[in-house]
């Protein structure tokens, strides 16, 4: 008898979307291009598909990490993505596993950028307590 697949269903785009995504994306809430949007969409279609997905999954401008969903897996995260975009007037495809590559590098990146910028706050703190701090 065969042994029966453990792993949890994947989601589509539609269902990530409608149980995670439209949350911000159906009311625009904290400037989130709303679903179906052209005009909203255009400027982070123009950004590509890897880099577009890759920022949102890191968290980018009000959206958090992962759209605010801690379970979500960057497949299913990436397929929300390319069926908004989609609705948005892409023609991005689900992503394969060259493409999830490719979003996985543009994720790394941003991250890196991210700590990089978080370093460079925390070396400025660490000399301004150095100093004494002036009361109002």
């Amino acid at each position: 008898m065969a042994q029966a697949d453990k792993r949890p269903a994947t989601k589509s785009g539609e269902a990530v979307y409608k149980s995670v995504c439209i949350a911000c994306h159906e009311s625009g809430v904290a400037h989130a291009p709303k679903f179906g949007d052209r005009a909203a969409w255009a400027p982070l279609i123009a950004e590509g598909q890897p880099v577009l997905t890759g920022h949102a999954w890191v968290g980018v401008r009000a959206m958090p990490p992962r759209g605010g969903s801690p379970d979500i897996q960057l497949h299913e995260f990436a397929r929300a993505a390319a069926f908004m975009a989609r609705n948005g007037g892409a023609d991005w495809k689900d992503p394969d596993a060259a493409m999830l590559r490719k979003i996985i590098i543009e994720a790394d990146k941003r991250l890196v950028q991210a700590i990089k910028d978080q370093q460079a706050m925390q070396r400025e703190l660490h000399r301004l307590s150095r100093r004494p701090v002036a009361a109002d």
